[in-house]
């Protein structure tokens, strides 16, 4: 299920990825910011634990985390995102799939996967700015299932309804999270309106 994160700052943040003349320091700390938003909003059913802690003051009841995240950026525009996540969950551990596009099929290679070993309470955040096909997020949440990763949430910050129908018709149980749903894939698989390339963008690798 896709879940469209709605806030005002959201909105004012996406119109600026999406100027073609944003520089790529602005949209790097833009990318990070919306990943922000959208993640406090995706990790809002996280399962808590209760201990007691000694305030200066008072004895009074804490909480902490029960689950473990384990973050999990498709390479390489997913690293734009981990920082905020991190920020987050500083104690969260840290696995990686790298999948490039084959821009003659339009199918995703895989050619890196590192993940740490799943715990009984283990859940994984896949993170990827774009969600557009869906042909590399299903493949890197075959990865995760094949390595033993029962629990899976994905956040994004832009998706296409092609790839929203991907998700939704093989992975109906997995909840997707993003900032926005665009209008269509055009023909070269880009998101529109979008905004170009994620990981050109992030990484200055060709003018936006």
């Amino acid at each position: 299920m896709l879940h469209i994160v709605e806030h005002p700052c959201i909105k004012a943040k996406l119109t600026i990825l999406r100027d073609r003349g944003t520089p790529c320091p602005r949209f790097r700390r833009c990318v990070q910011e919306i990943t922000g938003f959208i993640a406090c909003e995706a990790l809002r059913k996280l399962e808590l634990e209760e201990f007691r802690v000694e305030t200066p003051l008072a004895e009074t009841a804490g909480w902490r985390l029960r689950d473990e995240l384990v973050l999990v950026p498709i390479l390489r525009a997913g690293m734009g995102m981990l920082d905020a996540l991190l920020e987050l969950a500083p104690e969260a551990k840290v696995g990686f799939i790298g999948l490039e596009r084959d821009h003659a099929g339009k199918l995703p290679r895989e050619y890196y996967c590192k993940l740490p070993e799943p715990g009984e309470h283990s859940l994984a955040v896949l993170i990827d700015p774009m969600l557009a096909t869906g042909n590399s997020l299903a493949g890197a949440i075959e990865l995760l299932k094949s390595n033993g990763f029962r629990r899976i949430l994905v956040i994004t910050i832009l998706s296409a309804p092609e790839g929203k129908a991907v998700i939704e018709s093989r992975y109906p149980e997995i909840e997707v999270y993003t900032g926005s749903l665009d209008e269509r894939l055009d023909e070269n698989k880009y998101i529109v309106p979008g905004l170009g390339d994620a990981g050109d963008r992030i990484f200055g690798t060709i003018a936006p």
